[in-house]
């Protein structure tokens, strides 16, 4: 008797964590978008006060990018995700190499492959949120 009064009643299934909606490839757009413009910067300026900030700011924005696509591959993307887009967990890693990439240089051009690679995660996610 004590277990039927304390078991479920319905049992339900989500394909996310929380509610849709509070996942978003724009939020890993927006921090590489904020990597690459730091880099861009950092190669105008010659001051090596500005440069130095510049590469804590770049620094910083990158991990918050990878936090973002990482949080995506983990609690957003699901096995039939995976099975529809069998590439999506190179795309991820890829993604996240390209990031530490950015994190780690002043070339703008890093910058603007980790943007390349989050649009095509964007695009899956966008895919997904249709079907």
């Amino acid at each position: 008797m004590f277990t039927r009064l304390f078991s479920p009643r319905v049992k339900v299934s989500a394909h996310c964590d929380l509610p849709c909606g509070v996942y978003d490839p724009a939020q890993a757009r927006i921090e590489a978008e904020s990597v690459k413009a730091v880099q861009e910067k950092y190669q105008a300026n010659e001051d090596a006060d500005f440069r130095t900030r510049a590469i804590v700011i770049k620094e910083q924005r990158a991990e918050l990018a990878k936090h973002h696509v990482s949080v995506l591959w983990s609690d957003y993307f699901k096995p039939p995700h995976f099975e529809k887009y069998p590439q999506l967990h190179q795309l991820v890693n890829d993604t996240l190499k390209a990031l530490s990439a950015a994190k780690a240089s002043n070339d703008p051009a890093t910058g603007q492959k980790a943007l390349e690679l989050i649009a095509e995660i964007d695009k899956i996610f966008w895919e997904t949120k249709q079907a």
